[in-house]
């Protein structure tokens, strides 16, 4: 299995492996399309030598569960010294002794095993530890919108300390790639590096203990992903924590370093008059169903128009003008995928994202979306965090305000 995230995103490829309980090896590239370019370059990453450090992840999997997840290779095995850091064994890896454990795509996970062989992790740590790594590489890989993948069956990784369910563990990243987003475009990336640009007010600010534990870690060289690693801290929680002193001026963040252009909030689909509040059209037969996308999105700053009968949603569609179409499938005639294919005949709406809305186990249904010209798809029953994901995926956020978190850093820095 090989394509580009384009034709399926990466949640549907977790979906996949799970689904037929594969084991093997999920290889995933990020790239940009140069100026001028048609999106032609998408060469696997293990086929071409890459231009920057970070911008390709593995995942390992083991019977439809996932075992070992991270960036590209880490000769240094940085981030598994940062992990280590919090049990006070930063420097455990300098003698050891890595030997046939570190296989060429996964060096830290040798390591990790040896030290649990050798008792100087417990294998809770070990657990502990695997577990953030996984969830750290998803975090960027469910945030992600253009590469290429390519998913290779093999045998299981092994030793094997542990696998984790795929899909409890993905609702809960997308829900915190929903609020990384609240942060953007004052937080950018887990790669910025947090700098007290102004003491003096800083300090007049907050707790003594706490402006010394600030001022500890917003040195300018330690980003916001180590601090989290550090402190064994979701990277939201940490960005929430900052957030208020760098609105204020009284934290500084340096410019991401290693991300690839593809992370950027994306705005395919957004209105010339950017500063207008977005506009959704939600058609579906189902009342509940327009309600609940109803009250899901306008109080976070989208314009929601909703209709039931699909025949008239045809006409209506071309007087609205919509950012973003949710189009259900099963409906009477024309259905789901007779709309969307219609809308997509017409110049007005070649390029207007329409997210078709699915059942269950609607693979089959995702598969035909695609094939009339469909954007992307939601499963139902759904959430808000899975709804706002997709929304602002393609016409960015909503009017509301930012939340005000001024009273978050010390709680977090205290606990």
């Amino acid at each position: 299995m090989q394509g580009n995230l384009s034709e399926l995103d990466i949640r549907s490829i977790l979906q996949l492996i799970e689904l037929g309980q594969r084991t093997g090896e999920l290889f995933v590239e990020a790239y940009s399309e140069p100026p001028g370019t048609t999106g032609t370059y998408n060469q696997p990453y293990r086929h071409r030598e890459l231009s920057t450090p970070h911008n390709s992840w593995f995942v390992f999997f083991a019977n439809g569960r996932i075992a070992y997840a991270a960036e590209s290779p880490d000769s240094q095995l940085s981030r598994l010294r940062d992990y280590l850091h919090r049990y006070g064994l930063d420097r455990a890896l300098d003698d050891l002794a890595i030997a046939d454990l570190a296989i060429a795509h996964a060096p830290e996970y040798g390591c990790l095993w040896r030290l649990l062989e050798s008792h100087q992790l417990t294998p809770a740590q070990s657990r502990s530890i695997l577990q953030s790594m996984i969830r750290e590489t998803l975090f960027d890989l469910l945030g992600l919108r253009q590469g290429s993948f390519i998913f290779d069956r093999g045998p299981a990784l092994a030793p094997q300390l542990m696998a984790l369910e795929i899909d409890p563990l993905v609702a809960k990243i997308v829900k915190q790639v929903q609020e990384w987003k609240q942060f953007h475009p004052l937080i950018q990336s887990p790669s910025q590096c947090p700098l007290v640009g102004d003491p003096d007010s800083l300090r007049s600010t907050l707790p003594a203990k706490t402006f010394q534990t600030l001022t500890q870690w917003a040195d300018g060289k330690t980003s916001l992903r180590q601090m989290s690693r550090y402190l064994n801290k979701d990277i939201v929680l940490v960005a929430k924590a900052i957030y208020p002193y760098v609105q204020q001026g009284l934290v500084q963040l340096s410019p991401p370093i290693f991300d690839a252009p593809a992370r950027s909030t994306p705005t395919l689909g957004l209105r010339p008059e950017a500063a207008l509040v977005p506009r959704v059209v939600c058609i579906d037969d189902d009342l509940t169903i327009r309600k609940t996308v109803e009250h899901m999105l306008k109080p976070d700053g989208y314009e929601i128009t909703t209709i039931g009968n699909s025949l008239k949603a045809l006409s209506l569609v071309f007087q609205l003008k919509p950012d973003l179409i949710l189009c259900d499938i099963a409906m009477p005639e024309p259905d789901g995928y007779e709309i969307c294919a219609m809308l997509r005949k017409s110049r007005a709406f070649r390029q207007t994202p329409i997210v078709m809305l699915t059942g269950k186990d609607g693979f089959i249904d995702r598969v035909r979306a695609r094939m009339v010209g469909a954007t992307d798809y939601l499963t139902k029953p759904f959430g808000k965090p899975e709804l706002l994901t997709v929304v602002e995926q393609y016409v960015g956020p909503g009017a509301s305000d930012p939340p005000k978190l001024d009273n978050f850093l010390a709680d977090l820095l205290d606990d």
